[in-house]
């Protein structure tokens, strides 16, 4: 039985450009699945054809048990999107915007103000509820495009960079808001450039390059794949880097990883502790001034520059050259 997001063999070109190259998906009822890749990867094209507003060349996909190809306009009333790009009418008000989108679903004029005015005391907007969108900063609208996209508390949702622009506190609000929402039942597929956003909320984790699913897991499975341990040192000085590389490269089990302008070296290794303690005391021997000095367990960014071969920064932004204007569930937006 299929979850309640579904993709099989997605393909969807632009020209000689292949964005989606077989894509499969499934995620349960329930839960969340974070969408992980470089720039151009292929993950907001996903989302548009799983919401819709891209139809593929081939595959098949079913989102809330409803065909997305035979049957798109049902799927738009059962699911909830919210684009890269704040989606607001400029020249309404906070509330205004929340209140139309609340009646565009055709909720009573009662519900879509109690609704309202829940969703702007909950994204921090109720100060600025009656002011005109066109007034509020970037943050401030990604909030209320946000907060509009959770007006009907869809079954399935959709959320592509959310958090991009928020600042750690209303970062770290929406992430109530959206364990919140799947603790009541809501599925979520999430694309994130942050991957401490993909650590804590993903029960699931795709990562997709070159338009391929090429590693699913949770976040434990992911980072086992690369290995375990690693010891990280920050030498105090900038000419001792190639001593301490050498040190390391004699203890580890693969290559040790420099960053010059942070003076820090990372290497995996076998051996935990005893390991640690040696290579302090090789450093010290050789005359090696350190700053820091730790072990610790592989990140999701090192899971990242395995599989994809550079970090996640790097691959912050969306994802297509197209431009024009799309279409959301009764709102427009730009897209590159």
């Amino acid at each position: 039985m299929p979850g309640a997001i579904y993709a099989e063999g997605l393909v969807k070109t632009f020209g000689d450009v292949r964005a989606l190259d077989g894509v499969d998906l499934d995620v349960p009822e329930g839960t969340v699945l974070g969408l992980l890749g470089p720039n151009g990867a292929g993950k907001t094209t996903t989302v548009r054809v799983l919401t819709t507003l891209l139809r593929p060349d081939s595959g098949r996909a079913v989102v809330a048990g409803i065909d997305v190809l035979a049957h798109p306009h049902q799927v738009r009333r059962s699911i909830g999107l919210s684009g890269q790009f704040a989606a607001v009418d400029e020249y309404l008000t906070g509330r205004e915007n929340l209140r139309m989108v609340g009646r565009l679903y055709q909720m009573s004029a009662r519900d879509a103000k109690r609704r309202a005015d829940e969703l702007l005391e909950r994204f921090n907007l109720a100060d600025a509820a009656d002011r005109i969108a066109k007034t509020y900063s970037g943050g401030m609208r990604r909030r209320l495009d946000l907060a509009a996209a959770l007006v009907v508390s869809p079954p399935v949702m959709f959320m592509d960079e959310p958090t991009t622009g928020l600042d750690p506190r209303n970062r770290q609000a929406l992430w109530e808001v959206i364990e919140e929402l799947v603790s009541g039942g809501t599925t979520l597929l999430l694309t994130t450039q942050y991957l401490e956003e993909a650590d804590r909320l993903a029960h699931d984790i795709a990562v997709v390059d070159h338009g391929k699913v090429i590693a699913r897991g949770t976040s434990d499975q992911l980072k086992a794949r690369i290995g375990g341990e690693r010891i990280e040192v920050i030498v105090h000085d900038r000419d001792t880097i190639r001593t301490a590389e050498e040190i390391l490269r004699g203890l580890g089990r693969g290559a040790v990883a420099v960053e010059e302008h942070t003076r820090k070296l990372t290497v995996p290794v076998v051996g935990g502790a005893k390991l640690l303690a040696e290579a302090i005391r090789e450093l010290d021997g050789r005359g090696v001034e350190i700053d820091d000095v730790g072990l610790r367990r592989p990140t999701l960014d090192d899971v990242f520059i395995s599989l994809t071969g550079h970090a996640a920064e790097e691959a912050a932004g969306g994802d297509e050259n197209t431009e024009g204007t799309r279409e959301t569930t009764g709102r427009k937006e730009r897209v590159k």
